[in-house]
């Protein structure tokens, strides 16, 4: 039985805002290693992030069709905890570094527009340490769109489904909504903890993770 709902802060891009991720509380942090994203970090800049994460606080690194040199860049130089592949990765993509991942699938994109259609994509990953489910958008994340969460019901059901979690247009205003009708295993917010693209707000941050931990499964 699940006891809590892990949280994942993502697109972070300063030292300062890694700092107040890691003292609210966060269980992971997530940088972007997408240039065409106003949330990428370059390599030096991860690396000074990185550095700043404590023991017990998980780094995850997040791509969008990335040549595979570059994610072994980021492997060797980073040396993340978990890879994220958001993109149009296949399986055999994300499984050839030999690394642990988390597949993303952005729901309402073709062929991911039905709870079946959504759930047979997410079988084609089932070594994944997790599925994330965002909102279709053109930008791959970030967008603070939300989606129709009743596409999640065949995931939910399904035997074989990996710990899911849940993104897509969260703050801490519509977080309780989310977990009531979710109950997933973690929550990842970007946009929802910003004061502009990048450019996290403590005091958002806080408030995030402190709805999460006033919601179910704490």
């Amino acid at each position: 039985m699940q006891t809590r709902t892990r949280v994942k802060i993502c697109g972070l891009t300063r030292l300062p805002d890694v700092q107040a991720a890691v003292a609210a509380g966060t269980d992971a942090i997530g940088m972007v290693f997408y240039p065409q994203s106003s949330r990428a970090v370059t390599l030096e800049q991860a690396v000074t992030l990185r550095a700043a994460v404590p023991a017990f606080v998980s780094v995850v690194a997040l791509f969008v069709n990335a040549e595979p040199d570059q994610v072994r860049a980021v492997i060797d130089q980073v040396q993340p905890d978990l890879l994220q592949f958001h993109g149009d990765e296949s399986p055999a993509y994300c499984q050839g570094f030999n690394y642990r991942y988390m597949r993303a699938f952005r729901v309402g994109a073709q062929g991911m527009d039905t709870a079946a259609g959504l759930l047979q994509h997410c079988l084609n990953y089932p070594d994944a340490a997790a599925w994330l489910f965002d909102s279709y958008s053109a930008s791959y994340g970030g967008s603070g769109l939300k989606f129709d969460t009743s596409l999640l019901c065949d995931v939910q059901r399904c035997p074989d489904s990996r710990p899911l979690v849940l993104a897509g247009g969260l703050t801490p205003q519509s977080l309780p909504q989310a977990l009531q009708s979710v109950q997933p295993y973690a929550v990842d917010v970007s946009s929802g903890v910003e004061d502009a693209p990048g450019i996290k707000s403590t005091q958002k941050i806080q408030a995030f993770i402190a709805a999460v931990q006033g919601g179910i499964g704490v």
